[in-house]
């Protein structure tokens, strides 16, 4: 009898979760709804979070809809004098936009629904989306960082994430069919965590689910994201990772390995008995990518140490050696504690940063600029000397047989391009994109920015001169091609026609940004804008186009060559 009435407990404790994880993502649906649309509350008249905490607790399994309704409006004014609002924008990005949860909602009054459709009908409209985004504070942590927060918070931050998706990500269509399932279930699993890593490690999936890059680096902001990245030892290697290995690249900590058989050039295929095909789909879950080579391409950086799948201290790795042959090896890592490993493991990073901002190259041939490193062409030139400096650059340049934008990095200088490079080889008109901005008369909409205006697709210049250039012009991108490194690679596509984009898949997240605060220290950070060829091709999560994709083996990376640079020297003769 105990054990029938044990079990009926849990099947009710079961039954009593999963009613409020449903209630509760009602109440997130409305209380978004309401905090974007709302006059009260997208003014900023009634603070939105407060209202959710003042109102949170009053749900509970029994709530329907109506009362959840009721309970988040009764405080509001619901009298909208006026005529409704007019959006008369065209060609509006709307495909987020989708009202079926209360619209389609049999269990919604006709009262409520039609208090809903006056609300949208009636919604706020704000002087400027970017005025917001950029007054924005930042959440601030009120709660100890081992505290695990109150319920109500973490209710409130899963709800800012699902509104966040909603109404301000314009990229929602392009998440996984199953991100509403997912999301819910995760809710349950906030609403019944017991520690501030378990809702850490809830919201690094959350983030995750987006596969967006600017949202990559949410991890860092994580309490303890040591703990849950597996981030507490550092290898006495470097590596790369591939879909299945990570090959060795560089011994950083020798005495470490002296009693192993490990070497520059093997690969390493499992790691305390997980495959790292298996190791990569984890990490995926847990971090913010646009594309499965971006992901790739920011867990082989050594600095993060995000590819582990545990903390242990000593780790047994299953290698294949570069004869073929396989071998097991424990392998001690480091903690920073031994304060000479860190002084080594620093100069090391430190080395490899160096190396990679002195590389260029250097042939007679070629007209070379590398866009994190486009800045110092004008050190030490006056500002009014600065349009005739540039001028005398591109003029030398004009006269190569080739000239090369690496875009392997971020624009150091906005103005480069943008301004530069249009003002001395474009035509006048430079319609390269497609910029879809938040549509202020209409949150979870996008409206594309007219050509018209200065300052997105090309500066204003009077008396503007052409200097065409019929010589080769190779664009050179990969991973690190993020954000306004797309956007300008797009805009040197289109100022070169002839021009051959080489390399690997980019970031595939082009655009502004968004800072939503959160709560408890917690900002998410994501993709803002829409952004598109002309022709309306996509290049969130894809990236942008490239003629000629190169691939890196594992010889290649070890021997430390540039396949692009060999293949540009290749098209020159």
């Amino acid at each position: 009898m105990k054990k029938l009435n044990l079990f009926f407990f849990l099947i009710m404790a079961f039954s009593l979760a999963y009613g409020q994880k449903d209630q509760y993502n009602f109440y997130f649906k409305t209380w978004n709804f309401l905090k974007y649309y709302h006059p009260d509350l997208a003014s900023g008249k009634t603070d939105p979070d407060s209202l959710f905490l003042a109102t949170i607790e009053k749900m509970n399994d029994q709530s329907d809809a109506d009362f959840v309704i009721r309970v988040l409006t009764e405080k509001l004014n619901n009298q909208f004098p006026g005529a409704p609002v007019k959006d008369e924008a065209k060609d509006v990005l709307s495909v987020n936009q989708n009202f079926n949860w209360y619209q389609r909602n049999k269990s919604i009054s006709a009262e409520h629904k039609t208090l809903l459709d006056n609300i949208y009908g009636h919604r706020f409209i704000a002087s400027s989306t970017k005025k917001d985004q950029q007054e924005a504070d930042k959440s601030k942590n009120q709660f100890p960082k081992d505290q695990n927060l109150p319920l109500p918070y973490r209710l409130l931050i899963m709800a800012k994430f699902q509104g966040s998706i909603d109404y301000l990500y314009p990229h929602k269509y392009l998440m996984g069919k199953d991100s509403d399932s997912y999301f819910l279930e995760l809710l349950n699993k906030a609403i019944k965590c017991t520690s501030r890593k378990d809702f850490e490690i809830i919201l690094a999936k959350a983030a995750a689910k987006m596969e967006d890059t600017h949202a990559f680096k949410f991890y860092d902001q994580l309490q303890y994201k040591n703990e849950i990245y597996h981030r507490l030892y550092y290898p006495p290697f470097d590596y790369v990772v591939f879909d299945d290995h990570l090959l060795v690249t560089r011994i950083v900590l020798p005495e470490k390995i002296s009693k192993s058989h490990i070497r520059i050039g093997d690969k390493i295929t499992e790691i305390n008995g997980k495959s790292i095909r298996q190791i990569v789909k984890e990490k995926q879950e847990l971090i913010s990518a646009s594309n499965k080579e971006t992901l790739l391409y920011m867990i082989s950086d050594y600095q993060k140490n995000l590819i582990w799948p545990d903390n242990l201290a000593q780790k047994e790795l299953k290698i294949q050696s570069e004869d073929h042959k396989n071998h097991t090896e424990k392998v001690d890592f480091t903690d920073f504690k031994n304060k000479e490993d860190l002084a080594k493991v620093t100069e090391y990073i430190k080395e490899k940063f160096r190396k990679n901002d002195n590389y260029k190259m250097d042939h007679k041939d070629i007209a070379y600029f590398k866009i994190h490193d486009v800045i110092r062409l004008a050190d030490n030139i006056s500002d009014d000397q600065q349009d005739a400096h540039m001028e005398q650059i591109f003029k030398e340049a004009t006269s190569k047989k080739a000239i090369v934008f690496d875009m392997r990095g971020y624009p150091d200088w906005g103005g480069f391009v943008f301004h530069y490079v249009y003002k001395y080889f474009s035509p006048v008109e430079n319609h390269f994109g497609l910029y879809y901005e938040p549509n202020i008369k209409n949150r979870g909409t996008y409206t594309p920015i007219s050509y018209a205006i200065f300052g997105h697709y090309y500066p204003n210049i009077e008396n503007k001169k052409v200097h065409p250039y019929n010589g080769k012009v190779f664009i050179i991108v990969n991973p690190e091609t993020l954000s306004m490194s797309e956007w300008n690679t797009m805009n040197l596509q289109n100022v070169f026609p002839q021009a051959i984009t080489m390399g690997q898949k980019t970031a595939g997240a082009d655009g502004d940004i968004v800072t939503e605060p959160l709560a408890a220290g917690y900002n998410l950070v994501f993709t803002g804008n829409g952004i598109f060829y002309y022709d309306k091709t996509q290049t969130q999560k894809v990236g942008v186009k490239i003629n000629e994709v190169i691939r890196y083996k594992d010889e290649d990376i070890i021997q430390k060559r540039d396949l692009e640079l060999e293949r540009i020297l290749k098209a020159l003769k």
